[in-house]
């Protein structure tokens, strides 16, 4: 089993995630599925064909977080070096295309939320920054084209 990289708030995120849909998420299902048997024929029943299709949406993600959970490596970023832009760093970057400021925290995949800021390793804007220092100006291939950035600053 291939290791997952993920940050300790990025594991507790999963963790949790899985508790809600092994409890909650499970109960809800139950109690949706006992109201629609109530309704009597089954056959006919798009109430309990619903219930049905979301019980097995619910246990597939509760197994693909279990997987994740099992290969998750939690990188410790507490000391993380802020040199250089390795996994765990935010790095403050000036756009020169938007003439902007932005600030991109650098996580494992499965806690990447570009709209919070947060972006995978495997990005191409991350691997294009990754071993970079404050200062240097790099240019990103993206699927919108080249994107032109210089570090401003790398923090914790």
């Amino acid at each position: 089993m291939e290791k997952t990289y993920i940050t300790r708030s990025g594991y507790e995120k999963l963790v949790a995630d899985l508790e809600h849909l092994q409890t909650v998420k499970r109960r809800e299902i139950a109690e949706q599925l006992a109201q629609a048997r109530a309704h009597g024929d089954l056959k006919e029943n798009a109430e309990y064909d619903a219930a049905k299709h979301s019980q097995a949406m619910n246990e597939t993600r509760i197994r693909e977080l279990q997987e994740k959970i099992a290969s998750a490596e939690i990188v410790n970023t507490d000391n993380v070096a802020t040199d250089k832009v390795i996994f765990g760093t935010k790095v403050t970057l000036w756009d020169f295309k938007y003439e902007e400021e932005i600030v991109y925290e650098i996580t494992g995949s499965e806690e990447a939320d570009p709209i919070a800021g947060k972006i995978s390793v495997n990005s191409p804007v991350a691997t294009a920054l990754l071993g970079h220092i404050v200062g240097d100006q790099v240019d990103v291939k993206t699927p919108g084209g080249m994107v032109k950035y210089e570090i401003r600053n790398i923090a914790r």
